[in-house]
Formats: C-alpha cells, structure tokens, sequence
C-alpha cells in the first residue's frame, strides 16, 4: 500500500522560508518520479513541481521556479521541497505524489501539510 506522509508546513510570513517533507512506503521510491502538488482555498490542485527518479532532472511550474527547490534522499526513502521567498498566492495544502504533472488529475494519496503564508 502506498504511503505518503507530508510535513514541514506552517504559518510564515512573506519572504519567508520553509522545508517540506514526504516520506514515502509501499512502493519502491527510487524507481519513482515524484511531484508536488498544491491546493489553495476553493480552487483545484497545481502542479508544482516534478523531480526525476534519480534526482537529475527537475522541474518547476512558472510560479514557482526560481523560489522553490524540489529534491530528495533515495536512501531515505523522502522527498522535499524548499519554500523561498514565499508569497500569500503559495497559500495552499501540498501534496506529494509519485509521477509526473500528470498526478494532478488524481486524488493525493497522502493528507497534505497546510502551507499558510499572511503577515
């Protein structure tokens, strides 16, 4: 069974920073692209971010890039994401998934952890 624990998020103000976690079981990570995912109040999931199996190859949606930084530890089986430079639009619950940008037609396996971003 697949699962995905995320966590790391909280209550920051903008400018600020924070580090995602997801830890991931049931499935064989380092085989996996992996993404994440995000939901503000009342709208649908955005994709986020993807990164390759091995960790080479990343990529950003034109929100993001340039402030967030998606990586992960194959050997810990976990995947994060580094929250720069946050702004009040990044409000939102993140999920972590395995796949591609295509995981935003999906439910999130995981129950996401909120990301709040106001002053």
């Amino acid at each position: 069974e697949v699962q995905l624990v995320e966590s790391g998020g909280g209550l920051v103000q903008p400018g600020g920073s924070l580090r995602l976690s997801c830890a991931a079981s049931g499935f064989t990570f380092s085989t996996y692209m992996m993404s994440w995912v995000r939901q503000a109040p009342g709208k649908g999931l955005e994709w986020v971010s993807t990164i390759s199996s091995g960790g080479v190859r990343t990529y950003y949606s034109d929100s993001v890039k340039g402030r967030f930084t998606i990586s992960r530890d194959n050997a810990k089986n976990t995947l994060y994401l580094q929250l720069n430079s946050l702004k009040t639009e990044d409000t939102a619950m993140y999920y972590c998934a395995p796949g591609g940008a295509e995981v935003v037609t999906k439910t999130p396996p995981g129950q996401g952890t909120q990301v709040t971003v106001s002053s």
